[in-house]
């Protein structure tokens, strides 16, 4: 009996400390310090190498933006072809998001980024590609510039024009079916296409990646830091576009002393495929490192002590199963897909989430668009360069918005700020970046002094944009070309659009430095007693108009730091508003969705309403319509400033109501520290488990009701 009952003593006493020797075994095999060492090596390597993507993908973003003007003139396409063009990005996007941001959670989320990222870099070598197969660029200009250095000292651009135009219009006519490069521009928009699909699983993978393996008061952090590094793309891509801008599209193979145009000009083309090159290179390095990231991190060490207290309120049996989880059985396609509408409906059911994706929708509408022709209002609002625009827009509007997004997630963390401070901080910000933005519209220039289209040969009357005419009594005699546009600047301040409707009868020189002299339309103006010679290119604005332009600096610089500084909250609002498990696909879904409603009409409808204020349009070597040549001033600021005002007005009505929601539903009496973004503390650590156990395979009913 002594024999059969110590076993039985034995056994009992084992039955009761197994629950703290496994706990013991457990801690034991897995040291905290080799956890913690081991989960932050990764981890900091997983968001070096997601910043260096985020910049690569920011980097080839902003080139395609800085480039727009040039391959709207490289390929003699409108402001809204060339918006379509832009779009495409969204659209590769729209193709495979949704199911990148759900499946892709399930498979090796490094890999498929690194996929993404040499996708990418296949995207921006082919938007290059149209460049390699077209023939050198051939800008609308008068006959002169075809002459020799030898015989451009005695021209007579009104007599020279009347003798071979009607030939060069035939050459021209003939030689239209033979050229290849009108339909070029279809690789561009096929690249930007590829691109976007390649960037598609870069964000959510990355921020789920980051959610799942992070401390939770550590992620605004790190979303903070990622989108500060992001911001560096757009600044060297801006500075890049800049560089590529002063180069001649044709560098190396065009002489620059034969070239009659400067980049001040609206007919000049950068060498806008240079960029390309350099941002797919760029995002070729960036799928390097992901290849080297294993599929999943040890959870931090907070994470493992929730779990081990929780498993001292369990049996013994359900502890087991919790340290030593059973690998799961992989689901069959037509399992996964009824699963993905699930959640899917659960997304689009909460009203949250729904409210907050109306309002950032307007809000991102106005801001693609807006950023998509800054550097066209730049150029054609106050005179300035593609290239100087895109400098500017680099070194004084993108920093202030990069320190801004940094300070809003360090705001968010001192104060910990949970959804309702988020939300109440991210609207007030954007608020006032939006009160400020309306001060552009009073810091506008007035229209360039052209003759017969802004002002009359006269120059002391406004012409309105119906009764424009480029035709005076002082040209009749010349027979001037109306589609020609090689605008001269005459000594008395007023451009004309070609040396012949000037009535200039002389020319000294060649290249940029000819000279027109005897020009009888000078003689017009009544207020102008000097010499009646004129030069190359247009006049420029006027010193009040340069006085503007640093009011319009200082404007973009507040109004871009306000609304940058509650970005990051913002962003952040949008994982609070859904379960966890439910917050990959909902970046995904969120992401689809602006880009498929925001980003892909936006940049086109935004470039029709710019085409409507066109004044002169250029011409192509087969007499049709090209790109744009000159604007009306005033309409453009009108335009394109108000449309922007309107996207985002009713905006802040909608964000109102999210506030209301969010306010309604987390400061209720059940889940009050919501707030500060934790678990509600209220609830027993018992209670808190199950809530944990039940979230994956709970019923839809239990599942909302745990948000």
């Amino acid at each position: 009996m002594t024999v059969e009952t110590k076993p039985s003593n034995v056994n009992d006493s084992n039955q009761e400390t197994e629950p703290d020797q496994v706990l013991d075994d457990e801690v034991n095999k897995n040291p905290p310090v080799k956890k913690k060492t081991s989960s932050c090596t990764g981890l900091k390597a997983f968001l070096a190498a997601l910043s260096f993507s985020y910049f690569s993908k920011a980097l080839s973003g902003t080139i395609m933006k800085s480039s727009i003007t040039q391959i709207e003139r490289r390929f003699d396409l409108t402001s809204s072809t060339a918006g379509f063009i832009d779009g495409s990005f969204e659209m590769g996007n729209l193709l495979v998001i949704a199911f990148v941001s759900y499946f892709g959670a399930k498979l090796h989320r490094p890999k498929v980024i690194a996929v993404g990222c040499l996708t990418m870099a296949l995207g921006s070598f082919l938007s290059a590609l149209p460049h390699f197969f077209m023939g050198y660029y051939k800008y609308e200009t008068a006959s002169h510039t075809t002459s020799s250095d030898n015989l451009t000292s005695s021209i007579n651009p009104c007599s020279l024009h009347q003798d071979v135009n009607d030939s060069m219009l035939e050459v021209s006519q003939s030689g239209c079916e033979k050229e290849p490069s009108s339909n070029m521009w279809i690789y561009i928009l096929l690249g930007n296409m590829l691109r976007g699909i390649g960037e598609t699983p870069i964000t959510p993978l990355g921020i789920s990646y980051l959610d799942d393996f992070a401390k939770e008061e550590n992620v605004p952090v790190y979303v903070a830091c990622l989108h500060t590094i992001a911001m560096l793309g757009p600044i060297f891509g801006f500075l890049l576009g800049s560089l590529c801008a002063k180069l001649y599209v044709d560098i190396g193979f065009v002489d620059p002393g034969s070239i009659t145009i400067t980049p001040q000009d609206s007919r000049w083309v950068g060498a806008w495929w240079l960029g390309f090159l350099i941002g797919g290179a760029s995002s070729l390095l960036s799928a390097i490192p992901f290849c080297f990231l294993p599929k999943s991190l040890k959870k931090p060490e907070e994470a493992n002590n929730d779990k081990t207290s929780c498993g001292l309120l369990e049996n013994t049996s359900a502890m087991g199963n919790k340290l030593r989880p059973a690998k799961p059985k992989p689901k069959k396609l037509s399992a996964m897909m009824k699963d993905f509408c699930t959640s899917l409906k659960k997304v689009l059911s909460n009203r949250m989430y729904f409210t907050l994706l109306c309002a950032s929708l307007l809000q991102f509408s106005s801001f693609i668009g807006f950023l998509t022709y800054k550097p066209k209002y730049m150029e054609q609002q106050y005179g300035q360069s593609t290239s100087k625009s895109n400098f500017l827009i680099g070194v004084t509007s993108l920093p202030p918005v990069g320190i801004g997004i940094f300070l809003g997630g360090l705001i968010m963390k001192k104060y910990k700020m949970g959804i309702v401070g988020a939300t109440k901080f991210s609207f007030a910000m954007s608020f006032l970046s939006y009160a400020v933005s309306f001060l552009h519209f009073f810091v506008g220039c007035d229209n360039y002094v052209v003759a017969g289209m802004t002002v009359s040969y006269e120059g002391v009357k406004p012409i309105p944009y119906n009764e424009n005419s480029v035709f005076s009594e002082c040209n009749s005699h010349c027979h001037c070309a109306s589609n020609v546009w090689d605008p001269v600047c005459g000594d008395n301040g007023i451009t004309y659009a070609s040396a012949c409707l000037a009535g200039c009868e002389s020319s000294v020189g060649h290249g940029k430095n000819m000279v027109f002299h005897n020009c009888t339309c000078l003689q017009l103006s009544s207020s102008w007693t000097g010499n009646n010679s004129a030069t190359l290119g247009q006049c420029p604005k006027s010193e009040d108009c340069s006085r503007m332009f640093i009011y319009y600096t200082v404007i973009q610089v507040i109004g871009g730091f306000c609304y940058a500084l509650g970005g990051t909250p913002a962003y952040t609002i949008m994982f609070k508003c859904v379960q966890p498990q439910l917050r990959a696909l909902a970046v995904g879904l969120y992401t689809l969705i602006l880009r498929m409603l925001g980003g892909i009409p936006a940049p086109v409808y935004f470039g029709a309403v710019i085409d409507k204020t066109c004044l002169k349009w250029g011409s192509t070597s087969c007499g049709q319509r090209g790109a744009c040549r000159l604007y009306d001033s005033n309409a453009h600021r009108y335009v394109f400033l108000g449309l922007a005002a309107v996207l985002r007005g009713p905006s802040f009505l909608i964000a109102i109501i999210f506030y209301i929601l969010v306010k309604k539903h987390f400061q209720n009496k059940n889940s009050k520290t919501i707030e500060n973004g934790r678990e509600d503390v209220s609830m027993n650590k018992e209670d808190n488990c199950k809530v944990k156990e039940r979230l994956p395979g709970a019923s839809d009913a239990e599942n909302e009701s745990s948000i």
